[in-house]
């Protein structure tokens, strides 16, 4: 069974918030978009909620669902990804569980290390506008 994970896309201006897993993680140094694993019996949207608050320090207020799809690792698991446009937030993002954060434009995008199963969603967010 797919583990299911929420991501965020917070923009700013013209560029979209990565993130870059600490070198102790699970694929250390590699980057991804904020968010995390969906907890039994959570909904999407408040688990969403709890891993930005975890993560970024941050209070989503509200957000819409852009892309779902599954990825299977090998020789490891098989994920399923549901992306989030964040469209408001309370508070000041702060740095709580990762190496590193960056603000970079989508065009910019692949030029970063991202884990394998953001990869699709990187060419859409460099290819396509995402209403932000």
């Amino acid at each position: 069974m797919a583990i299911r994970v929420v991501a965020a896309l917070l923009f700013r201006e013209d560029r979209v918030l990565a993130c870059q897993r600490r070198a102790d993680a699970l694929f250390p140094l590699k980057w991804e978009f904020p968010g995390g694993k969906v907890e039994e019996g959570e909904g999407d949207v408040a688990a969403l909620k709890r891993e930005l608050r975890e993560e970024l320090a941050i209070e989503v207020q509200s957000a819409a669902e852009v892309l779902c799809y599954t990825h299977q690792y090998p020789d490891w698991k098989e994920v399923e990804l549901i992306f989030f446009r964040v469209e408001t937030y309370q508070g000041e993002i702060e740095n709580l569980a990762f190496e590193s954060l960056a603000w970079v434009r989508p065009d910019q995008l692949e030029s970063l290390d991202f884990l394998a199963g953001d990869k699709l969603i990187v060419e859409k967010l460099r290819t396509q506008s995402i209403d932000h």
